[in-house]
């Protein structure tokens, strides 16, 4: 595999994630330098994490993770799109934001926007000229480096439209998981 396939590959693995940081920029009023380094690191973490667990498992279990991949990140992220929804129409005055930077919040998250590259994974345990070492870090750099622009662009746009930020977000994380099972299941090329 090339560098330049491993960069497409990288930044089309990322594109979730940078979603979802977009998303957590809308919902943030006062982004942090501590913010950015989390979503970063949560997000590019697992991005390279995923891909080496899946190498690890290899082909034997390929067909079990492609068969219900699709339906964990679609849960996931409908759920936390959900749950977004739900706070965006609710009156409450006192907002804990560092609820949105917890661990729970951002471990669900990072695995939810990580799910596809476990496959990936498994695919690279097939291709015998990838070095594995090189791939994951390589995708967990752009998948950090995407993030965190991401979690700025969010936060920039939410400065001005703060009143729908979470109704956009949630919305926007229920059609990234529904745009995964779609996918999975042949609706969507």
């Amino acid at each position: 595999m090339s560098l330049y396939e491993l960069f497409i590959l990288a930044v089309g693995l990322s594109m979730d994630a940078f979603s979802v940081a977009v998303c957590k920029g809308l919902s943030t009023n006062r982004l942090q330098k501590k913010h950015y380094f989390l979503v970063g690191a949560w997000f590019g973490g697992f991005q390279a994490l995923m891909p080496a667990i899946g190498y690890f498992l290899g082909s034997t279990f390929k067909k079990y993770i492609d068969s219900y991949d699709h339906w964990i990140a679609f849960v996931l992220l409908g759920l936390i799109g959900a749950n977004m929804l739900r706070e965006a129409f609710s009156k409450k005055e006192d907002e804990d934001e560092s609820d949105s930077f917890s661990v729970k919040a951002m471990f669900i998250l990072a695995v939810a926007t990580s799910i596809d590259a476990l496959a990936v994974g498994v695919s690279f345990a097939l291709l015998p000229q990838v070095n594995i070492t090189a791939a994951v870090l390589f995708i967990g750099v752009i998948t950090f480096a995407l993030s965190a622009v991401g979690l700025k662009v969010g936060n920039v746009f939410g400065a001005k439209y703060k009143s729908k930020a979470e109704l956009v977000g949630g919305v926007i994380l229920i059609l990234i998981g529904l745009k995964i099972l779609l996918e999975h299941l042949g609706v969507l090329g």
